[in-house]
């Protein structure tokens, strides 16, 4: 898949901005982005649901607005929320898929590497959320897509689901899949990518492997936990070094872990009546680096 200067405009709002990024057989690529970000436009265009303002998109060598039906053949979508009929029984489903392919898989395999096998004969209503998105996942891998596009696979999932999910994508990638995946899950994002693209605002920001960017969008740092607030300006003008608030009495120190630094720190909070109960040194993970790009701030 190829997306290429792309441009979504509703009136003078850009959702997306100028976008251009490529996904590769047996390849998964994690979207990366705060709420309105623009990912889900992004996905929308790609899978043919809504047209570009600009720029051009190739999925499978097809035009996903001009060839949707053809492009839809050979995709797999995982939306958010299932989008189950109601009155629909699970094994129904499946199979009811499975007859829109020509050699799809076993749905009774699915059925059981996705634990629904006791509930193969309720109706979709009748469903756990867990289970409905377990559903989801099914029917979006079913038809032994070319590509898929995963969005939120594993939100409100237990841990055993979760880790079922993620050894599933791993058996796709290694088919030769390409997979399109949006998360909030950095643990997911780190486990499963091969490559990251963060967006905001509409626009990439930054995109590689983990590795990449951690390494170049970060450097070592001390994180505190302290017994009561911090003053954050005192540190900065004292220490010498930023901080930032992750959560209440969580805090991020900006420096090269070094005991003289180590000693700065304890001293400043030592004048502030401040006790440290837990301190680590160590490298920004990717959601370190996320936060760093797109802020800490909610957005509205």
């Amino acid at each position: 898949m190829q997306v290429d200067n792309v441009m979504k405009a509703y009136g003078d709002k850009r959702a997306v901005d100028g976008l251009s990024f490529s996904v590769h057989r047996g390849e998964l690529l994690c979207l990366l982005g705060a709420n309105g970000a623009g990912k889900t436009t992004t996905i929308e265009m790609c899978e043919g649901f809504i047209a570009p303002t600009s720029g051009n998109i190739s999925v499978l060598g097809l035009n996903p607005t001009t060839h949707a039906d053809a492009v839809r053949e050979r995709v797999g979508i995982m939306l958010q929320g299932g989008g189950g009929y109601t009155g629909i029984k699970v094994r129904e489903m499946l199979k009811l898929a499975a007859s829109y392919s020509a050699n799809p898989h076993d749905p009774d395999w699915l059925i059981d590497i996705l634990g629904l096998r006791g509930v193969a004969s309720n109706s979709y209503r009748r469903l756990s959320g867990g289970q409905q998105q377990r559903l989801a996942f099914a029917l979006a891998i079913i038809g032994r897509p070319d590509l898929v596009f995963l969005d939120e696979p594993t939100a409100g999932l237990d841990t055993q689901s979760r880790i079922a999910v993620w050894e599933l994508v791993r058996a796709l990638k290694r088919d030769g899949v390409a997979v399109v995946l949006t998360t909030h899950l950095m643990d997911e994002a780190e486990a499963l990518a091969d490559q990251v693209l963060i967006i905001d605002h509409g626009k990439k920001v930054a995109m590689g492997t983990t590795e990449e960017l951690t390494q170049n969008f970060s450097s070592a740092l001390v994180t505190i936990v302290c017994n009561k607030d911090v003053d954050e300006e005192a540190i900065i003008r004292n220490v010498g070094s930023d901080i930032a608030a992750l959560r209440p009495l969580h805090y991020r120190v900006n420096v090269e872990p070094s005991p003289a630094s180590i000693a700065r720190i304890a001293a400043e909070l030592e004048r502030q009546n401040v006790l440290i109960t837990q301190l680590e040194t160590s490298h920004r993970n990717l959601e370190d680096v996320f936060l760093d790009i797109t802020g800490h701030h909610l957005r509205s």
